[in-house]
Protein backbone atom coordinates (compact mmCIF):
# COMPACT_ATOMS: atom_id res chain seq x y z
CA UNK A 1 0.00 0.00 0.00
CA UNK A 2 2.78 2.28 1.14
CA UNK A 3 4.63 2.26 -2.16
CA UNK A 4 1.38 3.01 -4.20
CA UNK A 5 0.64 5.60 -2.16
CA UNK A 6 3.68 7.26 -2.92
CA UNK A 7 3.74 6.29 -7.19
CA UNK A 8 0.32 7.87 -7.06
CA UNK A 9 1.18 10.94 -4.86
CA UNK A 10 4.32 11.39 -8.08
CA UNK A 11 1.91 11.12 -10.60
CA UNK A 12 -0.71 13.48 -9.43
CA UNK A 13 1.70 15.68 -7.27
CA UNK A 14 0.18 19.25 -9.50
CA UNK A 15 -2.96 18.83 -8.89
CA UNK A 16 -1.98 18.04 -5.10
CA UNK A 17 0.01 21.21 -5.17
CA UNK A 18 -2.95 23.69 -6.95
CA UNK A 19 -5.45 22.26 -4.20
CA UNK A 20 -2.63 23.22 -1.29
CA UNK A 21 -2.62 26.37 -2.67
CA UNK A 22 -6.12 26.97 -3.03
CA UNK A 23 -6.27 25.56 0.96
CA UNK A 24 -3.48 28.13 1.70
CA UNK A 25 -5.24 31.40 0.10
CA UNK A 26 -8.74 30.53 1.60
CA UNK A 27 -7.49 30.45 5.28
CA UNK A 28 -5.51 33.58 4.78
CA UNK A 29 -9.16 35.32 3.78
CA UNK A 30 -10.20 34.51 7.11
CA UNK A 31 -8.56 35.49 10.14
CA UNK A 32 -9.93 33.64 12.69
CA UNK A 33 -8.70 30.83 10.70
CA UNK A 34 -4.88 32.26 10.59
CA UNK A 35 -5.20 32.71 14.35
CA UNK A 36 -6.40 29.50 15.40
CA UNK A 37 -4.00 27.58 13.56
CA UNK A 38 -0.76 30.36 14.63
CA UNK A 39 -1.95 29.91 18.09
CA UNK A 40 -2.13 26.21 17.95
CA UNK A 41 1.90 26.42 16.36
CA UNK A 42 2.59 28.22 19.52
CA UNK A 43 1.07 26.41 22.06
CA UNK A 44 2.91 23.54 21.76
CA UNK A 45 6.34 25.37 21.14
CA UNK A 46 5.83 28.07 23.94
CA UNK A 47 4.84 25.19 26.43
CA UNK A 48 8.45 24.18 26.48
CA UNK A 49 9.62 27.95 27.21
CA UNK A 50 7.87 28.39 30.48
CA UNK A 51 9.43 24.97 31.67
CA UNK A 52 6.51 23.98 33.78
CA UNK A 53 7.30 21.41 36.73
CA UNK A 54 4.45 19.52 37.03
CA UNK A 55 2.96 16.79 40.05
CA UNK A 56 0.68 14.10 40.04
CA UNK A 57 -2.65 14.62 42.09
CA UNK A 58 -1.70 13.32 44.97
CA UNK A 59 1.49 15.23 45.20
CA UNK A 60 -0.57 18.06 45.82
CA UNK A 61 -4.26 17.69 46.45
CA UNK A 62 -7.09 16.10 48.51
CA UNK A 63 -10.94 15.31 47.70
CA UNK A 64 -13.25 18.58 48.69
CA UNK A 65 -16.01 16.80 47.87
CA UNK A 66 -18.81 14.77 45.87
CA UNK A 67 -18.03 11.00 47.27
CA UNK A 68 -17.60 8.97 44.73
CA UNK A 69 -17.38 11.18 42.48
CA UNK A 70 -13.80 11.84 42.01
CA UNK A 71 -11.97 9.13 40.67
CA UNK A 72 -8.37 9.15 40.52
CA UNK A 73 -6.30 7.03 37.84
CA UNK A 74 -4.62 3.82 39.24
CA UNK A 75 -0.78 6.14 39.33
CA UNK A 76 -2.48 8.69 41.10
CA UNK A 77 -1.22 11.71 38.23
CA UNK A 78 -4.67 12.29 36.58
CA UNK A 79 -8.19 12.37 38.46
CA UNK A 80 -11.51 12.85 36.95
CA UNK A 81 -14.63 15.26 38.68
CA UNK A 82 -18.07 13.67 38.15
CA UNK A 83 -21.45 15.97 38.10
CA UNK A 84 -24.75 13.16 38.60
CA UNK A 85 -28.28 13.79 39.97
CA UNK A 86 -26.76 13.33 43.94
CA UNK A 87 -24.03 15.89 43.91
CA UNK A 88 -21.16 17.80 41.88
CA UNK A 89 -17.65 16.93 43.32
CA UNK A 90 -14.15 18.75 44.25
CA UNK A 91 -10.80 19.03 45.31
CA UNK A 92 -8.40 21.17 47.06
CA UNK A 93 -4.94 21.73 46.98
CA UNK A 94 -3.32 20.50 50.30
CA UNK A 95 -1.22 24.12 50.83
CA UNK A 96 -2.31 27.51 51.17
CA UNK A 97 0.30 29.62 48.93
CA UNK A 98 1.11 33.45 48.36
CA UNK A 99 1.57 34.42 45.49
CA UNK A 100 2.57 31.54 42.39
CA UNK A 101 1.80 29.88 39.35
CA UNK A 102 -1.63 27.22 39.13
CA UNK A 103 -2.10 25.77 36.27
CA UNK A 104 -3.52 22.34 34.76
CA UNK A 105 -4.36 20.57 31.64
CA UNK A 106 -8.65 20.29 31.65
CA UNK A 107 -10.80 18.23 29.42
CA UNK A 108 -14.38 19.35 29.41
CA UNK A 109 -17.52 17.00 29.45
CA UNK A 110 -19.10 17.04 26.04
CA UNK A 111 -22.57 16.54 24.34
CA UNK A 112 -25.17 18.97 26.44
CA UNK A 113 -23.36 20.49 29.29
CA UNK A 114 -26.81 23.51 29.74
CA UNK A 115 -26.15 24.58 33.25
CA UNK A 116 -22.77 23.30 34.26
CA UNK A 117 -20.48 24.82 35.66
CA UNK A 118 -16.46 23.86 35.94
CA UNK A 119 -14.45 26.22 38.43
CA UNK A 120 -10.50 26.24 38.82
CA UNK A 121 -9.89 29.16 40.91
CA UNK A 122 -7.88 29.74 43.81
CA UNK A 123 -9.68 31.29 46.77
CA UNK A 124 -8.84 32.01 50.83
CA UNK A 125 -12.88 31.91 51.51
CA UNK A 126 -12.68 29.62 54.39
CA UNK A 127 -10.67 30.87 55.92
CA UNK A 128 -11.63 34.49 55.81
CA UNK A 129 -15.45 34.47 54.99
CA UNK A 130 -16.15 37.85 55.09
CA UNK A 131 -12.58 39.58 53.66
CA UNK A 132 -11.83 36.63 51.23
CA UNK A 133 -9.31 36.97 47.83
CA UNK A 134 -9.64 35.16 44.85
CA UNK A 135 -9.18 34.42 41.03
CA UNK A 136 -11.49 32.69 38.50
CA UNK A 137 -11.55 30.59 35.93
CA UNK A 138 -15.10 29.55 35.35
CA UNK A 139 -16.17 27.36 32.29
CA UNK A 140 -19.79 27.58 31.55
CA UNK A 141 -21.82 24.36 29.76
CA UNK A 142 -24.07 24.92 26.88
CA UNK A 143 -26.82 23.26 24.88
CA UNK A 144 -25.62 20.85 22.29
CA UNK A 145 -24.48 21.91 19.83
CA UNK A 146 -23.21 25.19 21.08
CA UNK A 147 -19.88 25.64 22.73
CA UNK A 148 -18.65 26.00 26.03
CA UNK A 149 -18.05 29.48 27.19
CA UNK A 150 -15.90 30.94 30.13
CA UNK A 151 -15.26 33.79 32.22
CA UNK A 152 -12.54 35.39 34.35
CA UNK A 153 -12.90 37.36 37.54
CA UNK A 154 -11.07 38.54 40.66
CA UNK A 155 -11.80 39.78 44.40
CA UNK A 156 -9.60 41.41 46.60
CA UNK A 157 -10.36 41.75 50.27
CA UNK A 158 -14.03 40.63 49.74
CA UNK A 159 -15.00 43.08 47.63
CA UNK A 160 -17.80 40.92 45.92
CA UNK A 161 -19.68 43.90 45.08
CA UNK A 162 -17.59 45.28 42.67
CA UNK A 163 -17.80 42.11 40.22
CA UNK A 164 -14.83 42.20 37.48
CA UNK A 165 -15.72 39.83 35.25
CA UNK A 166 -14.49 39.40 31.43
CA UNK A 167 -16.40 36.82 29.44
CA UNK A 168 -15.04 34.58 26.52
CA UNK A 169 -15.50 32.12 23.76
CA UNK A 170 -12.35 29.46 22.58
CA UNK A 171 -10.53 28.94 19.34
CA UNK A 172 -10.87 25.46 20.13
CA UNK A 173 -13.24 22.63 21.34
CA UNK A 174 -12.38 22.15 25.19
CA UNK A 175 -13.97 18.63 24.98
CA UNK A 176 -11.81 17.16 22.44
CA UNK A 177 -8.57 17.12 24.26
CA UNK A 178 -6.86 18.62 27.09
CA UNK A 179 -5.98 22.13 27.18
CA UNK A 180 -4.21 24.01 30.13
CA UNK A 181 -5.00 26.73 31.88
CA UNK A 182 -3.56 28.86 34.50
CA UNK A 183 -3.30 31.45 36.57
CA UNK A 184 -0.31 33.52 37.65
CA UNK A 185 -0.67 36.00 40.68
CA UNK A 186 2.46 38.33 42.15
CA UNK A 187 2.76 41.19 44.77
CA UNK A 188 2.42 43.24 41.36
CA UNK A 189 0.80 41.59 38.91
CA UNK A 190 -2.28 38.45 38.01
CA UNK A 191 -2.34 36.63 34.74
CA UNK A 192 -4.60 34.48 33.03
CA UNK A 193 -3.22 31.77 30.09
CA UNK A 194 -5.00 29.47 27.77
CA UNK A 195 -2.74 27.10 26.40
CA UNK A 196 0.30 29.62 27.41
CA UNK A 197 -1.12 32.50 25.65
CA UNK A 198 -2.22 35.15 28.15
CA UNK A 199 -5.68 36.49 27.79
CA UNK A 200 -6.40 39.04 30.42
CA UNK A 201 -3.48 40.92 32.85
CA UNK A 202 -4.66 42.91 35.76
CA UNK A 203 -1.56 44.94 37.16
CA UNK A 204 -1.98 46.26 40.70
CA UNK A 205 -2.16 50.25 41.31
CA UNK A 206 -2.25 52.39 44.32
CA UNK A 207 -5.73 53.56 43.62
CA UNK A 208 -6.69 49.80 44.09
CA UNK A 209 -6.16 49.56 47.70
CA UNK A 210 -7.63 46.44 48.98
CA UNK A 211 -9.06 44.80 46.21
CA UNK A 212 -6.19 43.27 44.86
CA UNK A 213 -5.44 39.72 46.26
CA UNK A 214 -3.27 39.49 49.26
CA UNK A 215 -3.98 37.01 51.31
CA UNK A 216 -2.86 33.45 51.16
CA UNK A 217 -5.11 31.29 48.78
CA UNK A 218 -5.42 27.27 48.25
CA UNK A 219 -6.09 26.34 44.55
CA UNK A 220 -9.86 24.55 43.69
CA UNK A 221 -11.25 22.77 41.73
CA UNK A 222 -15.34 21.48 41.30
CA UNK A 223 -17.93 20.63 38.92
CA UNK A 224 -21.48 21.50 39.62
CA UNK A 225 -25.48 22.26 38.77
CA UNK A 226 -25.07 26.12 38.26
CA UNK A 227 -28.77 25.55 36.43
CA UNK A 228 -30.23 29.06 37.80
CA UNK A 229 -27.60 30.72 36.05
CA UNK A 230 -24.76 29.62 33.45
CA UNK A 231 -26.89 29.45 30.30
CA UNK A 232 -29.28 31.08 28.78
CA UNK A 233 -29.53 33.36 32.24
CA UNK A 234 -31.03 30.46 33.89
CA UNK A 235 -33.51 29.35 30.91
CA UNK A 236 -31.38 26.17 30.02
CA UNK A 237 -30.71 24.06 33.26
CA UNK A 238 -28.43 20.63 33.76
CA UNK A 239 -30.60 17.54 31.80
CA UNK A 240 -29.25 14.06 33.98
CA UNK A 241 -30.23 12.40 30.81
CA UNK A 242 -27.30 13.20 29.96
CA UNK A 243 -25.57 12.41 33.15
CA UNK A 244 -22.58 11.45 34.82
CA UNK A 245 -20.57 14.65 33.43
CA UNK A 246 -17.14 14.16 33.10
CA UNK A 247 -14.21 16.70 33.49
CA UNK A 248 -10.87 15.36 33.38
CA UNK A 249 -7.74 17.11 34.80
CA UNK A 250 -3.72 16.40 34.52
CA UNK A 251 -0.28 17.52 34.67
CA UNK A 252 -0.92 19.75 37.62
CA UNK A 253 1.65 23.26 38.46
CA UNK A 254 1.66 24.26 41.91
CA UNK A 255 4.64 26.89 42.11
CA UNK A 256 4.36 28.95 44.79
CA UNK A 257 4.98 30.25 48.31
CA UNK A 258 3.44 28.03 50.74
CA UNK A 259 2.04 30.21 53.94
CA UNK A 260 0.09 29.36 56.97
CA UNK A 261 -2.35 31.22 55.90
CA UNK A 262 -3.50 32.27 59.39
CA UNK A 263 0.04 32.87 61.10
CA UNK A 264 1.20 34.00 57.46
CA UNK A 265 4.43 32.78 57.98
CA UNK A 266 5.97 31.61 54.55
CA UNK A 267 7.84 28.61 54.50
CA UNK A 268 10.09 30.23 52.17
CA UNK A 269 11.01 34.13 50.99
CA UNK A 270 7.68 34.64 49.03
CA UNK A 271 9.76 37.37 46.73
CA UNK A 272 12.02 34.78 45.88
CA UNK A 273 9.28 33.02 44.07
CA UNK A 274 8.03 36.08 42.39
CA UNK A 275 11.92 36.37 41.25
CA UNK A 276 11.76 33.11 40.09
CA UNK A 277 8.60 33.23 38.43
CA UNK A 278 9.42 36.27 36.48
CA UNK A 279 12.81 34.27 35.80
CA UNK A 280 11.07 31.76 33.83
CA UNK A 281 8.91 34.51 31.53
CA UNK A 282 5.69 33.03 33.60
CA UNK A 283 4.80 36.83 35.17
CA UNK A 284 6.05 39.13 32.17
CA UNK A 285 4.38 39.55 28.63
CA UNK A 286 6.85 39.77 26.02
CA UNK A 287 5.54 41.42 23.27
CA UNK A 288 4.45 38.32 21.06
CA UNK A 289 2.45 37.37 23.90
CA UNK A 290 1.23 40.83 24.44
CA UNK A 291 0.24 40.58 20.35
CA UNK A 292 -1.35 36.96 20.97
CA UNK A 293 -3.69 38.31 23.69
CA UNK A 294 -4.29 41.63 21.83
CA UNK A 295 -5.51 39.32 18.91
CA UNK A 296 -7.40 36.64 21.54
CA UNK A 297 -9.04 40.02 23.33
CA UNK A 298 -10.37 42.09 20.05
CA UNK A 299 -11.69 38.03 19.12
CA UNK A 300 -12.89 36.06 21.61
CA UNK A 301 -13.71 38.21 23.95
CA UNK A 302 -17.36 39.05 23.96
CA UNK A 303 -18.04 40.89 27.73
CA UNK A 304 -15.58 43.32 30.02
CA UNK A 305 -16.43 45.25 32.73
CA UNK A 306 -14.20 47.91 32.04
CA UNK A 307 -16.46 49.07 29.00
CA UNK A 308 -20.02 48.24 30.88
CA UNK A 309 -20.05 51.91 31.25
CA UNK A 310 -23.86 51.70 33.15
CA UNK A 311 -22.80 49.26 35.59
CA UNK A 312 -19.72 51.34 36.29
CA UNK A 313 -19.78 54.86 35.34
CA UNK A 314 -16.26 55.34 36.20
CA UNK A 315 -13.74 52.67 35.44
CA UNK A 316 -12.57 50.50 38.29
CA UNK A 317 -8.73 51.70 38.66
CA UNK A 318 -7.56 48.69 37.02
CA UNK A 319 -9.01 48.96 33.72
CA UNK A 320 -7.00 49.82 30.82
CA UNK A 321 -9.10 51.14 28.20
CA UNK A 322 -7.79 50.10 24.66
CA UNK A 323 -9.52 51.97 21.82
CA UNK A 324 -9.51 48.89 19.30
CA UNK A 325 -12.06 47.06 22.26
CA UNK A 326 -13.72 49.94 22.81
CA UNK A 327 -15.19 50.61 19.81
CA UNK A 328 -16.66 46.84 19.07
CA UNK A 329 -18.91 47.38 22.84
CA UNK A 330 -21.59 49.13 23.67
CA UNK A 331 -22.22 51.10 26.66
CA UNK A 332 -23.17 47.69 28.55
CA UNK A 333 -19.79 46.31 28.36
CA UNK A 334 -21.64 43.36 25.88
CA UNK A 335 -20.05 43.17 22.10
CA UNK A 336 -22.31 45.11 20.22
CA UNK A 337 -23.37 42.33 17.62
CA UNK A 338 -23.78 39.01 20.34
CA UNK A 339 -23.07 38.54 23.97
CA UNK A 340 -24.85 39.38 26.78
CA UNK A 341 -24.57 40.33 30.31
CA UNK A 342 -26.50 40.43 33.69
CA UNK A 343 -25.33 41.63 37.18
CA UNK A 344 -24.67 38.99 39.79
CA UNK A 345 -23.72 38.25 43.38
CA UNK A 346 -20.58 35.86 44.17
CA UNK A 347 -21.65 32.60 44.83
CA UNK A 348 -19.93 29.70 46.42
CA UNK A 349 -18.54 26.69 44.08
CA UNK A 350 -17.94 23.96 47.17
CA UNK A 351 -21.60 23.93 47.80
CA UNK A 352 -23.99 23.34 44.67
CA UNK A 353 -27.49 23.99 44.77
CA UNK A 354 -27.30 26.83 47.04
CA UNK A 355 -26.05 29.99 44.83
CA UNK A 356 -28.77 32.64 44.64
CA UNK A 357 -26.97 34.65 42.25
CA UNK A 358 -28.17 35.61 38.64
CA UNK A 359 -25.69 35.54 35.69
CA UNK A 360 -25.07 36.23 32.18
CA UNK A 361 -27.00 34.44 29.26
CA UNK A 362 -23.87 32.23 28.03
Amino acid sequence: MDWFLCSQSKKSSAPFTLILILILLCCCSSPSLVFTFTNAASSSSSSSAFNLTTISFDEGYSHLFGDGNLIRSPDGKNVRLLLNRFSGSGFVSSKFYNHGFFSAMIKLPSDHTAGLCVAFYTSNGDVFPKTHDELDFEFLGNVAGKPWRFQTNFYGNGSTARGREERYQLWFDPTKQFHRYSILWTSNNIIFYVDEVPIREVVRSTAMGGDFPSKPMSLYTTIWDASNWATSGGKAKVNYKYAPFTSEFKDFVLEGCPVDPIEQVPSSNCQDTDSRLAEKGLSVITPARRRAMRRFRERYMYYSYCYDTIRYPVPLPECVLVPSERQRFKDTGRLKFGGSHKSHRHRSRRQPGTSNSEDPDM
